[in-house]
């Protein structure tokens, strides 16, 4: 069994986390949400002798897709996710980033996801989870036996996901934490899109937002 490790890399101006996900062994590499400075994120696996093999996308937001379709030219790589409820998102990507003075392509990918849904990296699989509330498509992606999760922008250390957006929904969002997120595991390692990494167990006992205590109350 070969384990899935992560670099991560802050790009665009919200200092997206864009992780490269890759199998240990085969050194084969995903970009996920690769939202902009694609030199960066190219220097990054080149450096770490990393074989480009596929684009995941968690949702639809500009600073996580709007490098996507560049990438995938550039490199001849298949773009993965997210759920097709995000595709108007996709489809509105230049003009999303247009607000925020950064450059974006719109975006259609290869291969829409669903809960369930399994992606290959290298020699591993990757289990998909329909994660919405962010995002009405919004999914994360898991390796059970790396306990390492991609979660986008469902989760952060300390908060969760603002819901205030086109289509999205606080309860939506809630339930896919605490119905999702939690039963994989305390001892999970997740990759948020903005910020730290943290643990779901970490994040059980201190977030602001969703820890057992104040959802008890």
């Amino acid at each position: 069994m070969s384990l899935i490790k992560a670099l991560i890399t802050p790009v665009t101006p919200f200092q997206q986390n864009a992780p490269i996900l890759f199998c240990e062994d085969s050194k084969k590499c995903a970009f996920v949400d690769p939202g902009g400075d694609l030199d960066t994120l190219l220097s990054v696996a080149k450096d770490n002798n990393l074989i480009p093999e596929k684009i995941f996308l968690t949702h639809g937001h500009a600073d996580h897709a709007g490098a996507a379709m560049e990438l995938a030219s550039m490199l001849s790589l298949e773009i993965e996710g997210p759920h097709k409820e995000d595709a108007f998102l996709l489809d509105s990507l230049e003009s999303q980033a247009k607000m925020f003075g950064f450059p974006a392509q719109n975006c259609t990918p290869n291969r829409w996801l669903k809960d369930g849904d399994e992606v290959t990296l290298g020699n591993e699989i990757l289990q998909v989870i329909f994660c919405p509330g962010h995002t009405p498509g919004h999914v994360i992606f898991f390796h059970p036996e790396s306990k390492l999760a991609a979660v986008g922008d469902v989760l952060f250390q300390g908060s969760i996901g603002r819901t205030d957006l086109p289509r999205g929904n606080h309860q939506d969002l809630i339930n896919s934490i605490t119905q999702k997120l939690w039963p994989l595991g305390e001892e999970v390692l997740f990759i948020s899109g903005h910020g730290p990494v943290s643990t779901f167990g970490q994040e059980r006992q201190s977030n602001a937002f969703v820890s057992d205590a104040i959802l008890a109350n």
